[in-house]
């Protein structure tokens, strides 16, 4: 089918009215013939960037993606809104290859998805020659970098797409890059000209939330009960080893929590993968080796239980919650453990110096924000260049202020205690000389003899721990991985050590409150909406496993939701629904809004609109209105609830029939002050009524705040 422009085929295809942040800008300069690399958030509609001008220039439009497991899901998705796509890889055999080939030949597709490895092999290179381009897309475009945490040496030779196909438009695609690693994409794929757009990197709906590691496990376990029961997520864990115990671990909990490293065989992998995108509530616990491409929207949830390499590997990581734009977690533990295990993975490694100053940067940057005594999300946007002038109110830190303290004296009576037991000890024993703890070890090594034995009692074991955690991850300790992790004293401490700086350290909190933010709780629909979003979710689950396919394919649960909150009367106005394009709604519309009548109407909440020769249900209530009967006397009258007549005004001032001021009595300031609220709120709010009731202190009705959304237009 053919589209006039791209935002007629955002609507017609993909079911949403307008573009998000850079996306029409981006499509524009594709169309154009232009090539680009792009910088977006995971949720922010990179895909969009190329599969709009896919479907709306001639020729097939190739993206490279890195993962052949998760191409299929890609590709399902595209069909169901009804776009001619296909993915070439190892899973398929020598006739469904053939067959797909065939169809690149007769000029059948709009994309085609392949793994680097196949997009170089000659065979494929010749076929490409045979048919016209569209595009490349390079997805996962950081996978050229030799410095990051995902390098595929294949990806470096993608360069010879600029060389062998010189006029067709190439754009490059990541969700997380700083500077080093822009420069190192742009040079290693020849895009130095390409035009760059640069999104904001902040996920607002993410709340970050940093805890003193003891007993991880368990700490995992009462974040997952507090806030996340039955909620789909990932857990991840440094090694293999860690991440058996801690699925196991979790089972004997009843947590449906599945393993997934490169340990395991690809049938176990692959059987792990497609529970965690195919059934609810699923907790995948897993190594970085899981998660890159994942396009599961709704998951809830990202835990750290060790530390990543980087802060750029963490913001991608955690990028994996609330896709939606939902509210989501990033939940992480930390410890002195962790900070040295860091340490001696980074002096043992076989890297040259270069790539050792920059890993070690990069790890300093990450201690830094695990140590951090101010918001959050402030940090991570510096990291990557942005800024934000005030802090979020959506992380640990802004919902419950760290207090820092004058630690100098404390860091010397740490360092000294290291320098006079030779340099030759870790925290343990360092600690024990300073409580003075006469333990054999103390005794043996005569430890109890030296001037640091006891000078160090007014604070506790825990409290020391948090001074030696802080000194490693601020480099004034260095570790020996020679000597099983023994503190040296670092050139930077000589300054500390001669009273010529002063050192604040952070109070870690004695008991790690988990944040009551609303805006990390889940928003909460009315006792009807809800019954309806979990029928319609129950009837998604059916139709996937039918087809065998993520649940979210057939729709999102954003998409759900406004279904159940908004109650469509009509296919038509079930159109209007974000995710809702025309080919789902011709497979799916009629079955769910069916569920909505029925639903909705047990409860008398939806009217479905009388026949031409009827008095219109909502006249009705306009005609007693305009008589000057008040809303109570209005449903009694009519045999109706109070809020279904408030959602006949809401859609009398749609209609033009009433005014917000008629249909609410309020004054025009008050409607002023809705309507500020409104622009106010966060963009993964605006669609609902609870957070806006919250903001205004519930001085307001859901009747009259829906009244208010309708003249604006939001309803």
């Amino acid at each position: 089918m053919q589209y006039n422009s791209a935002k007629e085929a955002l609507k017609e295809v993909f079911g949403y009215e307008q573009f998000r942040g850079a996306q029409q800008e981006i499509i524009d300069h594709l169309l154009a013939g232009g090539d680009a690399l792009v910088l977006m958030p995971t949720g922010g509609g990179k895909s969009l960037c190329y599969q709009i001008p896919a479907i709306l220039k001639p020729g097939v439009a190739v993206v490279v993606s890195p993962l052949i497991a998760l191409m299929k899901d890609q590709v399902d998705a595209l069909l169901q809104n009804g776009v001619k796509a296909s993915y070439l890889n190892s899973s398929l055999s020598q006739i469904e290859i053939r067959a797909v080939e065939d169809e690149l030949l007769r000029d059948d597709l709009d994309l085609i998805y392949v793994a680097p490895e196949r997009l170089l092999m000659p065979q494929f290179l010749n076929l490409l020659d045979k048919i016209e381009l569209s595009l490349f897309a390079i997805d996962e475009a950081h996978c050229v970098s030799q410095w990051g945490h995902d390098f595929r040496p294949e990806y470096i030779k993608l360069s010879l797409l600029a060389e062998k196909f010189p006029n067709v438009p190439r754009i490059a695609l990541t969700a997380t890059a700083d500077e080093i690693t822009r420069a190192e994409i742009r040079e290693k794929l020849v895009l130095k000209a390409a035009r760059g757009f640069v999104s904001s990197f902040d996920r607002p709906n993410i709340h970050y939330t940093i805890i003193d590691k003891n007993n991880a496990k368990q700490q995992f376990l009462n974040f997952y009960n507090s806030k996340h029961a039955n909620d789909a997520g990932i857990v991840y864990c440094l090694s293999r080893k860690s991440v058996d115990s801690t699925a196991k671990w979790l089972q004997k909990r009843n947590i449906k929590a599945l393993p997934y490293h490169a340990g395991l065989s690809q049938q176990i992998r692959q059987a792990n993968q497609d529970a965690f995108l195919k059934e609810e509530a699923v907790v995948i616990v897993a190594t970085v080796a899981f998660g890159m491409g994942i396009d599961k929207p709704d998951v809830r949830f990202v835990a750290h239980l060790d530390i990543p390499k980087s802060l750029e590997a963490y913001y991608q990581e955690t990028g994996r919650a609330g896709r939606d734009g939902l509210p989501a977690d990033a939940f992480m533990t930390y410890g002195l453990a962790d900070v040295l295990m860091m340490r001696r993975m980074l002096s043992g490694s076989n890297a040259n110096h270069l790539q050792k100053r920059i890993e070690q940067s990069k790890l300093d940057k990450l201690l830094g924000y695990c140590e951090a005594a101010s918001c959050r999300r402030q940090i991570i946007l510096d990291y990557f260049g942005e800024s934000l002038s005030e802090p979020c109110g959506n992380c640990d830190i802004c919902n419950n202020p760290i207090e820092t303290w004058d630690a100098t004296i404390a860091a010397q009576k740490f360092l000294s205690a290291v320098a006079r037991t030779g340099q030759r000890f870790g925290a343990g024993q360092i600690i024990d000389v300073l409580l003075g703890k006469r333990t054999p070890r103390i005794v043996n090594l005569r430890h109890d003899k030296l001037s640091t034995f006891g000078i160090g009692k007014e604070l506790s074991e825990r409290e020391w721990r948090s001074v030696a955690r802080q000194l490693v991850s601020l480099a004034y300790l260095d570790t020996d991985a020679d000597s099983f992790g023994a503190f040296k004293l670092a050139t930077k401490s000589a300054k500390l050590l001669k009273n010529q700086e002063k050192l604040l350290l952070r109070k870690d909190p004695i008991k790690t409150k988990l944040s009551t933010s609303k805006r990390a709780t889940p928003l909460e629909l009315s006792s009807t909406s809800l019954e309806i979003f979990e029928a319609l979710r129950a009837h998604r689950a059916q139709i996937a496993k039918e087809q065998n396919v993520p649940a979210y394919i057939i729709f999102h649960d954003s998409s759900l939701r406004e279904m159940a909150e908004g109650k469509p009367r009509s296919l038509e106005s079930m159109a209007k629904i974000a995710g809702v394009g025309k080919k789902k709604l011709e497979l799916y519309g009629q079955s769910f809004f069916k569920i909505i009548i029925e639903l909705a109407a047990d409860e008398a909440e939806l009217i479905i609109e009388a026949d031409d020769d009827d008095l219109d249900t909502f006249e009705k209530t306009l005609n007693l209105l305009l008589a000057g009967n008040p809303i109570a006397d209005i449903a009694k009258q009519r045999g109706l609830k109070e809020r279904t007549i408030e959602n006949h005004l809401a859609e009398l001032v749609t209609r033009g029939h009433l005014t917000v001021e008629e249909a609410t009595a309020l004054s025009r300031e008050e409607i002023k002050l809705i309507e500020q609220a409104i622009e106010d709120l966060p963009e993964a709010e605006k669609g609902y009524l609870r957070p806006l009731y919250e903001k205004l202190q519930e001085k307001y009705s859901y009747g009259v705040l829906k009244c208010v959304r309708a003249a604006l237009g939001d309803d």
